[in-house]
């Protein structure tokens, strides 16, 4: 382990002993449509002397993967942020999987001078996708700015046509994101199109987040400070990634989007609208006052925020099996950090 890499540790151990664990709640929130196969956002909120995080890694990821996560709430709930260097954040409107009146719908009324359209789905979506895009173009007219996200499920002979088709259905896209799940499969996509890729899973999900530029394999960095282990962290590897970069939600209530935000407010650069309008995909939020977008914009918060007594109890987990699995998570994810 580096002297950096142990003194981080030494800081996330130092914090994680001022976190009443005890005290956490687990939450469950249903969403608006499914999205990344979920109608259900399930996580905890636990309570730190510099406020509340949140530990809401998906149900699929191992104890090592989400050992990260637990450390970015130790971050936000025990030692807050550093401090941001705008007060706003651009940010896009997150289209589903959903049919071309609704995603026509979705971006008219966002404000949102940028849009992230989700594709592939399902295998044989090519059409709707094409729908779905060409809708979203209208909608937002020739000057908006148009991105895709394929989730890493195509090879790279599928990656090209169905960007290339994409690309003609949006008018231009400004880019496309994880197209393929390996890093050699990245630049060789990126080698094969005009249009840019983006990487996200091959940076949250690597032992070696940087590996992405030094292969050729992207053109924009996505990141999210939730798997990363924390804002400090998440900085380090954009400034080490050396791309620009976009950062995005993990799909957190409005107790974790804050560290996003705070993320994004403390990138030295952001040429990019980030991700971060996802609230919109939740049925609620645990915060009485979430944050809004308004003209595209969502604020950068100055501190954690508390999330509502009211709403915590609103969307208390009504399954105790799985809150009990959720708490049983949290405490063996605890002893990794």
């Amino acid at each position: 382990m580096t002297g950096e890499l142990a003194e981080q540790a030494d800081t996330v151990r130092s914090a994680r002993d001022r976190i009443d664990f005890d005290t956490a709640r687990v939450y469950a929130i249903p969403l608006r449509t499914k999205f990344r196969g979920i109608l259900l956002r399930e996580g905890v909120v636990l309570r730190g002397p510099a406020g509340w995080g949140e530990f809401c890694p998906f149900p699929e990821y191992d104890d090592a993967e989400a050992a990260g996560w637990l450390a970015t709430a130790v971050e936000q709930a025990a030692l807050g942020w550093p401090a941001p260097v705008r007060d706003r954040i651009p940010v896009n409107v997150t289209v589903p999987a959903v049919d071309p009146r609704r995603a026509h719908q979705i971006v008219a009324g966002s404000g949102c001078a940028t849009a992230k359209v989700k594709v592939a789905d399902h295998p044989g979506s090519l059409d709707e996708d094409r729908a779905r895009v060409a809708a979203v173009r209208e909608a937002l007219g020739p000057a908006g700015a148009i991105r895709v996200d394929a989730n890493a499920v195509w090879d790279v002979p599928t990656a090209v046509r169905h960007i290339e088709a994409l690309d003609a259905a949006a008018g231009g896209l400004q880019y496309v994101e994880q197209p393929c799940a390996e890093v050699s499969e990245l630049a060789a996509v990126r080698r094969a199109v005009r249009v840019p890729i983006a990487a996200d899973e091959s940076i949250r999900r690597a032992e070696d987040p940087t590996r992405v530029a030094l292969a050729g394999a992207a053109d924009i960095a996505v990141i999210k400070c939730m798997p990363l282990g924390g804002v400090r962290r998440a900085l380090r590897v954009a400034a080490e990634a050396g791309l620009p970069c976009v950062v995005s939600s993990a799909l957190e209530t409005g107790v974790g989007l804050a560290a996003e935000l705070a993320l994004a407010g403390a990138l030295p650069e952001l040429e990019l609208a980030c991700g971060l309008g996802t609230l919109s995909l939740l049925t609620g939020d645990l915060l009485a006052d979430s944050p809004q977008v308004i003209g595209g914009y969502l604020p950068v918060p100055r501190r954690p925020p508390e999330p509502d007594p009211e709403l915590l109890e609103r969307f208390a987990h009504p399954d105790p099996a799985r809150t009990r699995w959720w708490l049983d998570r949290l405490h063996r994810v605890r002893t990794l950090l």
